[in-house]
């Protein structure tokens, strides 16, 4: 910072390097605040430019809705999982819920929409209410609990469909499958759910005072607790809600494909992590963003979009471009908050 003083009527201009640090601080904090809050943003405009540029059918109306479609039911998935990771847990369990889900969803159609709704997000949910018990009042490891839940999920779904050899179909004609194939605006209805519930979603955690609780555990558990943040709850509301999450988009995922297929959700809790950590969220809790969450199901969805596109790569590319491209903004979010810390 130049200092101006006067020293006989004549004005000096000396420059102080104890008051530049503080500048130079600022600015970089604010620099490395901007890259963890919107450098997936800047990445997705990035590539969908250079794949718009490169590819004649990336644009097009077919293979944008393709998209947008395959990634709402991740992207729900996400959505739950967003809170789990700012509180600083970890869900395993989601891909098989999603799984489960879809195929209760399937069983329950043939009593009605609402049984097709209503049990997925029921059992679903009731396993999440047992993972967040375990997690918040026995007070085992998150890793372990919804690891636990991830294989009782999939012998569920195993022992309902006679070791996946029953498939369940949705009747094409009910109002069900029509949440799942119908369209408004030209837009499928999963993928209207899916924004209002990113909407909903958005408002809680920023602007409730649940997701204050949520920022709170996150950010420092123990001091929340002394602050009057109902800590165990608040663990007990967001596997809750994860669990919800997941049955919703494996119901919405039957009605899209009228069955429930018992192969699908292999995987996607590892998709809905990498989507969530690379939308900005730290891993470590205490801060994150539901539309960062967003950004990274899109930016996964385009990267498998474009190696799809360039036809001679094996689909295992995508996992390995999807997990280097992990590795680097685990890299850069720790670098980014070590930096800050020292600033």
């Amino acid at each position: 910072m130049t200092v101006h003083t006067e020293e006989a009527g004549v004005p000096v201009t000396t420059d102080d390097p104890a008051t530049d640090a503080p500048a130079r601080a600022s600015r970089s904090d604010r620099l490395g605040a901007f890259a963890q809050q919107h450098g997936a943003l800047v990445t997705l405009v990035i590539a969908m430019v250079a794949a718009s540029l490169s590819f004649d059918t990336f644009l097009t109306g077919d293979n944008l809705e393709n998209m947008a479609l395959s990634s709402a039911f991740l992207a729900v998935v996400a959505l739950g999982m967003t809170f789990v990771i700012v509180t600083g847990g970890i869900d395993l369990s989601v891909g098989s819920l999603f799984a489960l889900g879809g195929v209760l969803a399937a069983w329950g159609s043939q009593y009605g929409s609402a049984v097709a709704l209503l049990l997925p997000l029921a059992v679903c949910g009731l396993i999440g209410v047992v993972n967040g018990l375990l997690i918040a009042r026995v007070r085992l490891a998150p890793f372990i609990v919804t690891l636990a839940a991830m294989l009782g999920a999939r012998g569920l779904l195993l022992a309902i469909t006679d070791e996946g050899s029953t498939t369940y179909l949705v009747d094409k004609h009910s109002f069900f499958a029509t949440l799942g194939q119908g369209s408004l605006l030209g837009i499928g209805v999963p993928v209207w759910i899916t924004v209002a519930l990113f909407v909903l979603g958005a408002v809680v955690l920023r602007r409730s005072r649940f997701g204050q609780y949520v920022y709170a555990v996150g950010g420092n558990e123990d001091a929340g607790a002394l602050m009057g943040v109902p800590v165990a709850g608040t663990k007990v509301a967001v596997y809750t809600l994860s669990g919800l999450s997941a049955g919703l988009a494996g119901a919405l995922n039957a009605a899209w494909l009228v069955s429930g297929v018992t192969i699908l959700g292999s995987g996607m809790e590892l998709e809905a992590i990498s989507a969530v950590v690379i939308g900005g969220t730290l891993l470590s809790g205490g801060f994150g963003f539901i539309s960062g969450s967003l950004v990274g199901v899109l930016l996964l969805k385009v990267i498998q979009n474009v190696i799809n596109q360039i036809g001679s790569l094996d689909s295992a590319y995508q996992q390995v471009v999807s997990g280097a491209f992990l590795a680097v903004v685990v890299v850069a979010q720790t670098w980014l908050g070590r930096r800050r810390r020292v600033l």
